[in-house]
């Protein structure tokens, strides 16, 4: 059984049952045919029990708390009707089951919003890779004039009205001695995203030596899923979300699933090479996640699955491999975190009120 070791983290409560743990499992005493378990061992890792350490951002218990009534409250917004939760909702696996997201005054994103579940293993934040971590990935959706529309200023002036909060950012960042900023906060929602992993699905106990943890189908659609190509953008700990590909690698799709508007990586980089490039997305709880792709075209996971075998490998999967490689998917569901929803301290006269103007939409070329 192999073992992992992490830096110092802290441990959060809440413990969790497996989804699907009541269904009754055919376990295989060895492996299929063309699996091998150490080269599984160098293709992916296991989600560990702990959250690893932050560079540059210890966890402490303090900011964790801070963070979680940050991610919850919908006051970083202007509208104090959208919060980091509104879009990545814990109770839906880190996703809001929406094609594109809903933002300030009932606007629709551009893109599907990604799980925040295990995104701390991402080797950058957005579907563009804009943000090098989630710190900075916090500070992006309540800037931005279509999701929360709000500013630094007025964020740092909301907590700054609150006391609860001031005594709150000084128990997180005891050594700052401005400790209620703009970066703090989005530091403090890092610190509480980062306790949102998902150890112990079927596959990670599978990839510690329990080869009955997957069924024999399962083991024949993650053989499927490593000969087939899908390893090769699909792998380390979170089956994707560390590298970038052109989308249409072999087939370019349709603009229904691939948008000519949205150029991808293009859009942080401005180099020709990077036109239609995006992060690989995890594949972490992916059959909790629909709809699929940046564009959230496709609600059907086996279907999204035939157009990557086209798009990215030029391969048309046969109906019995689509369904063995979902069937494989599905063990990559782990423990989704308990989390207890904070009280949130109430607002004094201070406080900036609530901005529910409508939004002034400029005028098209078809008005």
């Amino acid at each position: 059984m192999r073992t992992r070791r992490f830096g110092s983290v802290l441990m959060v409560a809440g413990v969790a049952a497996f989804w699907g743990c009541d269904v009754e499992r055919d376990a295989p005493a060895e492996l299929a045919a063309g699996l091998d378990m150490d080269m599984l061992n160098q293709l992916f890792d296991v989600i560990p029990e702990t959250p690893p350490d932050l560079p540059g951002n210890p966890l402490t218990e303090e900011k964790i708390e801070l963070g979680k009534m940050l991610y919850f409250d919908p006051r970083l917004s202007s509208s104090w009707l959208i919060s980091c939760n509104t879009c990545h909702n814990v109770g839906l696996a880190g996703v809001d089951l929406l094609e594109t997201s809903v933002g300030h005054g009932w606007q629709r994103g551009p893109r599907n919003s990604p799980t925040v579940f295990n995104a701390v293993f991402n080797i950058a934040q957005f579907w563009d890779g804009r943000a090098e971590d989630l710190a900075e990935q916090a500070k992006g959706p309540i800037q931005d004039a279509v999701e929360m529309a709000s500013t630094p200023e007025r964020v740092v002036e909301t907590m700054l009205s609150i006391p609860e909060y001031v005594e709150a950012f000084e128990a997180a960042f005891p050594d700052d001695p401005e400790p209620v900023t703009f970066t703090n906060v989005a530091r403090a929602i890092e610190a509480f995203e980062a306790t949102l992993i998902t150890p112990g699905a079927p596959f990670d106990r599978f990839l510690e030596g329990e080869v009955g943890a997957l069924t024999e189908r399962e083991q024949e659609g993650l053989a499927l899923f490593i000969n087939t190509g899908c390893a090769a953008c699909h792998a380390g700990i979170n089956l994707g979300a560390q590298s970038y590909h052109p989308f249409g690698v072999v087939e370019r799709p349709g603009a229904d699933i691939l948008p000519p508007e949205d150029r991808g990586r293009y859009e942080v980089t401005l180099t020709v090479e990077d036109e239609f490039v995006f992060k690989a997305p995890t594949l972490r709880n992916v059959a909790l996640t629909p709809p699929y792709f940046h564009s959230g075209s496709i609600w059907d996971l086996q279907e999204a699955i035939v157009v990557m075998g086209v798009a990215q490998l030029g391969r048309e999967l046969s109906p019995e491999e689509a369904v063995l490689i979902t069937e494989f998917m599905g063990t990559l569901t782990g423990r989704q975190p308990v989390i207890e929803y904070p009280i949130l301290p109430p607002h004094t006269e201070r406080t900036p009120l609530p901005d529910v103007s409508p939004v002034v939409r400029p005028p098209t070329a078809s008005d």
